[in-house]
């Protein structure tokens, strides 16, 4: 039986977009990040076996069978020099699922794994799962904490739904344990909820964000920190509230923890994101601050600046997915690979370095409450430089 000719088309565009080249973004700079021309993940990386059947007794017009509308939102890891990463797929359908897909270098080369991986399915009433972040802990486990949602059955509205913080964890990114999902006292709902890589206290550390419905923070303060005795069971008591909600700021609308914290010298580094309402729209951002490592709940940096954007050429406003990041990782020589979507719903990359992110953290401004206090830092920046080029003259 021979394959479609299709097929062998098809497999030789698939074959070069895996082996495209992804140089830095020249026409992009800001001293923090470096951004890549292509991105790393889109829906033309999945491999063709996966949406169609190739026996043309089946299939003798080689149409789409189980079609993917995009492929983002992903967490990440780095082990043994090689870049793990576990996207969102999205289908057609709009039911998402995970992939791995692995790469040697972290800017491209990324190819999806054989098989999409089938979670245990100890949850009847879950009816989609996306958004996975993945910590490699200090307990030899590596965790995924992701948004499990469900049909909210108190609702008479038939598309009200509710958020849960599914957790899973694998030795090998392969077999997968699922465990019970998140349970929180302070909030109904969790979404975008990180687990720390070290043990705190002799307790398993979440950040979390408390949200009082599925698409509301309400009176969720913010990103939030708990500690748990059992990840197995995990319960958190107490949230506290680590980077605040603030009006006419980058943490305004609503602000998730993004990726698992960076441990430095001077602190926990975090990249997380932010929301911004205007009068042109939402404004979606990834800002940084640092936590001690004494106490990760403990701010020691304030949010500041607008890490990556706006992107230019890109559209802002979306409802979700513009500028968010679900993983970061570093590997051994203090580079940081940053992998977030956009508003395009594909998965890109930026990096740095562990210095110029520190360096960042630490010298750049908060985001000012006033329009005021912000052209006012602006004008102190441009006296200063002034100064400076006066002096060299």
């Amino acid at each position: 039986m021979t394959l479609h000719p299709k097929y062998a088309e098809l497999n030789r565009k698939y074959e070069r977009l895996l082996a495209r080249k992804n140089p830095v973004d020249t026409r992009f700079y800001n001293g923090i990040v470096e951004r890549y021309v292509h991105p790393v993940l889109t829906n033309r990386h999945i491999p063709l076996f996966w949406k169609y059947d190739l026996d043309p007794r089946t299939n003798p017009y080689f149409e789409e069978r189980l079609g993917v509308n995009c492929v983002f939102n992903s967490g990440a890891v780095y082990r043994n020099g090689k870049y793990y990463l576990v996207a969102r797929v999205e289908g057609d359908d709009r039911k998402s699922f995970f992939a791995v897909a692995e790469s040697d270098k972290p800017t491209e080369g990324f190819r999806f794994w054989d098989e999409p991986v089938l979670l245990p399915d100890t949850c009847p009433e879950e009816t989609n799962v996306y958004d996975m972040r993945l910590t490699q802990h200090e307990d030899g486990w590596i965790y995924g904490v992701f948004c499990s949602e469900s049909k909210d059955t108190s609702s008479k509205d038939l598309s009200a739904a509710v958020a849960a913080a599914g957790i899973v964890r694998t030795k090998d990114l392969k077999s997968w344990e699922r465990l019970d999902n998140l349970k929180t006292l302070r909030s109904p709902q969790q979404r975008n909820v990180v687990l720390h890589p070290e043990f705190v206290d002799g307790k398993y550390a979440f950040y979390t964000r408390p949200m009082d419905d599925f698409i509301e923070t309400g009176s969720g303060g913010g990103i939030g920190f708990g500690l748990c005795d059992d990840i197995a069971h995990a319960v958190i008591d107490e949230e506290k509230i680590v980077s605040m909600r603030r009006y006419h700021t980058i943490t305004e609308s609503k602000n998730g923890a993004g990726a698992v914290p960076i441990r430095t010298d001077r602190g926990w580094l975090h990249i997380a994101h932010g929301v911004r309402n205007t009068a042109a729209g939402l404004r979606y951002v990834l800002y940084c601050f640092a936590t001690a490592l004494d106490d990760p709940s403990r701010v020691i940096a304030e949010p500041g600046g607008m890490f990556m954007g706006p992107l230019g050429g890109e559209r802002v406003g979306d409802v979700s997915n513009v500028l968010f990041t679900n993983g970061a990782v570093r590997n051994e020589l203090d580079e940081i690979y940053i992998y977030y979507a956009s508003s395009d719903t594909r998965l890109h990359v930026a990096s740095t370095t562990v210095e110029k992110l520190s360096d960042y953290i630490f010298n750049t401004p908060a985001d000012p409450l006033r329009s005021r206090d912000c052209v006012a830092q602006r004008i102190e920046l441009i006296r200063r430089n002034k100064a400076f080029l006066e002096e060299r003259s």
